[in-house]
């Protein structure tokens, strides 16, 4: 089989990707392939969808005919077992062998799961797809008590979803605070106590090393020898980039496989982007990973763009996330704590149950952290991704009038005379996952 453009990932990138590449190129023959058997569907909803507040096909990210559409020939339920970048092959696990001129690896990243005696036990579960999801909601019936491990932002999602199905909820957390790597200490601990409030009992500084009981789950052991009842085990640590055909292909690779501004990798016509990418973060000056759906969707439409061969530079990603847990608004992007070096600032207040917080390094800002009261979020965010110089009005970026108004009027007078359309998609503004992929 010959294809010109090979998808390996059916998520954000992939889907973000292939619409690039249809808006250059509807002629070339496109081929996706998925190891999941369905079609594209947003990841950060699976809680939603535990929690019953999504159906299955709300979760869709597109409609059920975009590859016919857009003329993609999808091939779900099937796995890429090698990849041969000299000669452009591709091998599949049912020995079928694809012929491509461009390929995207889009191929996401795999579960975190820390070596725990009896981890084999019915009850416990991943929690980072659609299966992980139905797995677990299968298994609720008459369940009361669960042990979530991991105190992230897979972690606390999967937690909501389980409170609001009617189990008692314990998070471990192996670091010192529950969501640690978008929060700072102040916002972690205004977190941890609305968890609380809702009945979440929170451990930290510990994690599981055995799962107790027979066939099931009965209960779990920590580290310091205590242990605990339940008849349900989530592990929700994180994900890993899915490196294994990239270390396959010889591709160059860090932490991720390492990517220039064009979503290029060191071999030629071979692209990577999402939560396997290790791409530019515009936050800390170097590429890093950045595994969150906005981040990858550009960053596919940036690789689908030169897969078709229009010149586009991926404009950089941070870390950015919009949530709501309990009840309670969070937004964070870039630094969640300045570095103890010298050109950093911190400018912060507190009121109540709001919390609001930037971080500036020689005047731009590099960090944010919005808790309770997010209104003015969007508009420091996009002070961030333009790297505006806040010199002249830093001292006003706190201030509970902070406006447009402020800001130097090169910095807005252009969409106000831009057409809405364009207004719309240059105006400075913060998302959740779901808003900015579906959105699009």
């Amino acid at each position: 089989m010959r294809t010109k453009y090979l998808i390996v990932g059916n998520s954000a990138g992939a889907i973000g990707a292939a619409e690039a590449i249809r808006q250059v190129d509807n002629e070339g023959v496109l081929t996706i392939i998925s190891e999941e058997p369905y079609p594209a569907y947003s990841r950060p909803l699976i809680s939603k969808y535990l929690a019953k507040g999504r159906t299955l096909e709300g979760l869709l990210c597109r409609p059920l005919d975009f590859y016919d559409q857009n003329r993609i020939l999808f091939l779900p339920g099937k796995k890429v077992t090698h990849v041969e970048p000299d000669s452009r092959t591709a091998s599949l696990d049912d020995d079928e062998r694809i012929t491509w001129e461009k390929l995207l690896l889009a191929v996401g990243g795999k579960p975190i799961f820390p070596k725990m005696k009896g981890s084999d036990k019915a009850g416990v579960f991943t929690f980072t797809n659609l299966d992980d999801a139905e797995a677990v909601d299968r298994f609720l019936d008459n369940r009361r008590r669960a042990v979530v491990v991991g105190g992230g932002l897979i972690g606390i999602s999967a937690t909501e979803a389980l409170v609001k199905r009617g189990l008692d909820v314990v998070v471990v957390e192996m670091k010192e605070r529950i969501l640690n790597t978008i929060l700072d200490q102040q916002a972690s601990s205004m977190a941890d106590e609305t968890l609380k409030q809702a009945g979440v009992k929170i451990i930290t500084g510990h994690t599981v090393v055995e799962v107790n009981g027979g066939q099931s789950v009965q209960g779990a052991t920590l580290d310091s020898g205590d242990t605990m009842p339940c008849d349900l085990l989530l592990v929700a640590i994180g994900v890993l980039p899915r490196s294994e055909l990239a270390l396959d292909a010889k591709l160059e690779m860090d932490r991720g496989i390492m990517v220039d501004h064009h979503m290029a990798t060191n071999h030629k016509d071979v692209y990577a982007c999402g939560d396997v990418a290790q791409a530019y973060d515009f936050a800390y000056g170097e590429n890093r990973l950045s595994p969150i759906w906005p981040n990858a969707y550009i960053g596919g439409r940036t690789a689908g763009f030169n897969m078709a061969g229009i010149a586009t530079e991926y404009p950089g990603g941070t870390a950015m996330n919009s949530l709501n847990y309990f009840g309670v608004d969070i937004t964070s992007a870039g630094m969640p704590t300045a570095p103890d070096e010298e050109g950093y600032e911190v400018t912060s207040k507190q009121d109540g149950s709001t919390y609001q917080k930037i971080i500036l390094k020689d005047n731009i800002i590099v960090g944010m952290i919005f808790v309770g009261n997010i209104e003015k979020s969007g508009i420091i965010f996009g002070l961030m991704r333009d790297r505006i110089n806040v010199e002249s009005f830093k001292q006003s970026l706190l201030a509970d009038d902070f406006g447009l108004a402020f800001l130097p009027r090169s910095s807005w007078q252009g969409q106000l005379e831009a057409p809405p359309e364009l207004i719309l998609q240059g105006a400075p503004s913060i998302q959740t996952e779901e808003e900015t992929f579906l959105g699009e």
